[in-house]
């Protein structure tokens, strides 16, 4: 044979590795054969052309007939894996359960996370869109808004940006229908929602002449707002109704698309607000209200952006000296848009997904572990397969078959449990970001699911295809009942145990410190007494309480009548309540007597109350008086301090008869009195600088209705608002809820977070335990001779069982100490989920390393005891 032929028949061969093996086996050399023959026969008769020829017709047959081949092996392999999975039903359900909740865990989580954090944002050039931050470093003020001059300033003077919007959000009262309503109202630029590339779904997007001094007022609905309100009706668009006392054409409705940074109802242009539009407004370069959103030009990044604004700051705080304080370096920063929607939600869903990884790897350690049990009982038929032909790489194919259909089945099971199961998913992201309206299953989570089975498949059949014993004879001669895995596979079901107790102990730890840190968060005293406390947020329709006295009128004959009411015991008003998420207003204060930095004064978050509002809430009041009817517009400044401002300022003094200025020193207001700190933003953020304010002194458009009732405060929530109407029959009611729900909503982030993990840990902690018992049960099954001839010689059922329990518990027990070494390491990754609790936590390592162990000891009792009821007779008998 030439060179050139044997090149062509090792060519020849490599085409035949596309057959199946069995296929190969039987036919390859005889295929070979005759190709050589035909070759010889096509280099005679036709040349060249003649091989080419010879070569395509082959190459045709080969790769028409792999395809039918494997097909035809396939569904043989499928069938008799089908069969068998009948055979052995039950461990054909307890793969397929345990596959299942492994995989429906991680494709639920995987939604989330790509729908949250791996999708492009659902905005046109999304990833060019910034969220814009005014700061000042040296004085530690980080501002998210910014003034209508500034504004300016910022879009002519920039070079990196092809657009600035500004937006800021409003409660107006919409009137045209049945009853008033209260609507969130984003106020935008007449550009903004071309900047995000959302087109209306009815109607027409703003126009530049929309945003035109004098022009009609045009309302935008958001698309929730449309359903809810409107029931999805089309020809809302052209409605006129009646908005801050001037008629609102409906012109559009948006898509369902994240509203950020808050959801609104309706949107209009910024100079259809009244308040932003106002003179004061537009000419005073301090007066910030709105937030800056922009597009970057192609090619440029965030940081070049940063700098180039931060420099436009720099050139207006050079410009305009008094409007900015002496050394303020007013400067940008500048997040990705994408990042700040995802930056709550990241590092909690990542930490989820890891959790689910974990119970997927525990599935898949406990589901070989069953497949090497099963393969005991079968390897004297593999053994009888082998000495009838069958190669180690049939039988190999064959056991992979039979583990993908479980996984697949798994898979199925699991994407069932995973879209059952997203609804609530999505209402926990909502916590975190608006783009949980994204989460659903697509293709990429069905891929996903579908990969995730195909690893599962060969993780889980790998193990009892390598742990197959090579000496055919001694598989012949053992057979069935005591045939043994031998040491070395006996190791390697030890080692999967080993490996699903570590994992578990890494998941019950994550569980565990979670629960300690919701425990912590539940302890910690908010400073107020949330229980039967209604609140009703509102917003007076500003073109008719247009000064102090209409709305002190209106507010005093409110309350009178809320008071008279059955089951109020007192009621008041105030412009945020603890917990209501509202952004604070804070402002720099001098204190008298006390030199300071211009650039370093003392900011305080500023609150307006009623009389009675510290009795309402239950607030102590540590030294001085509450406000009263004496406190009137006309009379002396006043204002309550929390203790902490006390303190921080005035250290072990009395502050009440001390005085600050809120307007640098122009005038002056009396500290009457000092009370308890209050956790006014959430019960995980520390006190801040809280000043609090007489209503009557400063009255406000927007403040909120608090009563504390005698039961059920929404058992009296119709009654107030029938009074509301008493008193004005166009003032809608906004936002009706208990302050024991805003306290319940505030925690129910970290609460939910706790009940997943711990979800996964008890799932995990089963799987763990029932692999045990498993390892266990096989280990007496195959030892009934050994226990046998140990109780013939003496041994007793006690000892039989301490045996036993040793075993099982040593190989527990190793596992604990990786879990524990693996603990160490990893749990910093959770430190920011928690809250007042170490992430190594001794008491929870403890804790959970007993709960482990005992779960493992229970697992090992019932084969040991079994054991201990060994007959020594019937065990030599049957051997």
């Amino acid at each position: 044979m030439t060179e050139r032929e044997r090149r062509a028949t090792k060519r020849f061969r490599m085409l035949l590795r596309l057959l199946p093996a069995e296929f190969r086996g039987d036919f390859g050399l005889e295929m070979e054969q005759v190709f050589v023959e035909q070759r010889e026969e096509a280099a005679r008769e036709g040349g060249k052309m003649g091989i080419w020829r010879l070569w395509w017709e082959t190459a045709k047959g080969i790769f028409t007939t792999a395809p039918r081949e494997h097909l035809s092996m396939l569904r043989q392999d499928s069938s008799f894996a089908l069969r068998m999975m009948r055979k052995n039903l039950g461990f054909t359900l307890a793969a397929i359960i345990v596959l299942g909740l492994g995989i429906g865990a991680n494709t639920a989580i995987f939604s989330v996370v790509n729908a949250v954090l791996l999708k492009p944002l659902p905005y046109q050039h999304g990833e060019r869109l910034l969220m814009m931050r005014q700061s000042t470093p040296h004085s530690g003020l980080m501002g998210r808004t910014v003034s209508v001059p500034e504004l300016m300033d910022y879009r002519r003077q920039n070079r990196s940006l092809d657009a600035i919007v500004e937006y800021h959000n409003m409660q107006f009262i919409l009137l045209g229908r049945t009853e008033p309503e209260q609507v969130e109202t984003g106020v935008v630029s007449w550009n903004y929602f071309d900047v995000f590339g959302a087109k209306p779904l009815v109607g027409r997007n703003f126009a530049p002449d929309d945003e035109k001094p004098g022009a009609p007022a045009v309302l935008l609905l958001s698309y929730e707002y449309w359903l809810r309100s409107f029931g999805g009706d089309p020809t809302v668009v052209g409605k006129v109704f009646r908005m801050n006392d001037k008629p609102h054409t409906v012109i559009g409705v948006l898509p369902p698309f994240p509203q950020y940074p808050q959801e609104n109802d309706v949107y209009m242009p910024s100079t259809a607000c009244p308040f932003r539009s106002g003179a004061h407004m537009i000419a005073n370069r301090q007066m910030r209200m709105v937030r800056m959103f922009g597009r970057m030009k192609p090619n440029v990044k965030p940081s070049e952006a940063e700098a180039d604004l931060s420099a436009v700051a720099a050139a207006m705080n050079r410009e305009f000296p008094n409007d900015y304080a002496e050394g303020s370096d007013l400067r940008v920063d500048v997040t990705p848009l994408k990042t700040e929607l995802t930056r709550d939600a990241k590092p909690t869903m990542l930490f989820l997904l890891a959790a689910a990884g974990f119970v997927l790897l525990i599935a898949c350690a406990n589901v070989a572990n069953l497949n090497l049990a099963r393969m005991v009982r079968r390897e004297r038929e593999l053994g009888v397969r082998t000495a009838m032909g069958a190669n180690r790489v049939r039988l190999f194919r064959q056991l992979l078959t039979e583990s993908s259909l479980l996984a697949l089945l798994g898979g199925a099971l699991g994407l069932l449990l995973a879209t059952g199961g997203l609804q609530l998913l999505s209402a926990y992201v909502a916590r975190f970001t608006p783009r949980a309206r994204e989460v659903h299953i697509d293709l990429t989570v069905l891929l996903f699911a579908l990969g995730i089975a195909l690893f599962v498949s060969v993780l889980t059949g790998t193990a009892p295809a390598v742990a197959r014993r090579e000496n055919l004879i001694t598989t012949l001669k053992e057979g069935g009942s005591q045939a043994t895995l031998g040491t070395a596979r006996g190791k390697l079901r030890s080692a999967l145990i080993v490996a699903q107790v570590a994992v578990s102990f890494l998941l019950l730890i994550g569980a565990g410190l979670t629960v300690r840190s919701l425990v912590n968060l539940q302890r910690v005293d908010p400073g107020f007494r949330p229980e039967n406390v209604l609140t009703i947020q509102f917003s007076l329709d500003f073109s008719r309480y247009t000064t102090r006295e209409k709305t002190l009128a209106f507010w005093d004959s409110l309350l009178q009548k809320i008071q008279s009411l059955p089951g109020v015991v007192s009621s008041g008003a105030a412009g945020v309540f603890p917990l209501d998420k509202s952004p604070a207003y804070n402002n720099q204060f001098d204190i008298e007597g006390q030199q300071g930095n211009a650039t370093e004064k003392p900011v305080a978050e500023l609150n307006v109350i009623t009389p009675g509002y510290l009795n309402i809430l239950g607030i102590p009041l540590l030294s001085g008086r509450d406000f009263d009817a004496h406190d009137r517009p006309e009379s002396a400044k006043v204002a309550i301090i929390t203790q902490s401002v006390a303190r921080r300022h005035w250290h072990n003094q009395d502050a009440v008869g001390r005085r600050i200025s809120l307007d640098n020193g122009k005038t002056w207001t009396q500290i009457v009195g000092v009370i308890g700190d209050v956790h006014e933003h959430g019960l995980d953020v520390p006190v801040g600088n809280l000043v609090y304010l007489p209503f009557s002194q400063y009255p406000q458009n927007g403040p909120a209705l608090i009563a504390r009732t005698q039961g059920d405060p929404m058992a009296v929530a119709r009654a107030v608002v029938q009074r509301l109407y008493e008193v004005d029959p166009n003032q809608p009611a906004g936002r009706i809820q208990s302050l024991e729900q805003y306290r319940a909503d505030s925690i129910a982030a970290p609460r939910l977070t706790a009940n997943l993990l711990g979800l996964f840990a008890l799932l995990a902690l089963a799987i763990a335990a029932a692999g045990i018992g498993g390892v266990m049960s096989l280990a007496v099954s195959q030892r009934v001779h050994e226990i046998g001839v140990r109780m013939a010689i003496g041994a007793r059922p006690a000892e039989i069982v301490r045996m036993i329990l040793s075993q099982g518990m040593g190989i527990a027990l190793v596992g604990v100490a990786l879990g524990l070494a693996a603990a160490f390491g990893l749990t910093r990754a959770v430190k920011s989920l928690l809250f007042e609790v170490a992430p190594n936590d001794p008491t929870t390592f403890v804790a959970v390393a007993a709960v482990l162990a005992t779960a493992a000891l229970a697992a090992c009792y019932l084969p040991a005891r079994r054991a201990a009821k060994v007959d020594p007779l019937r065990a030599l008998r049957s051997e």
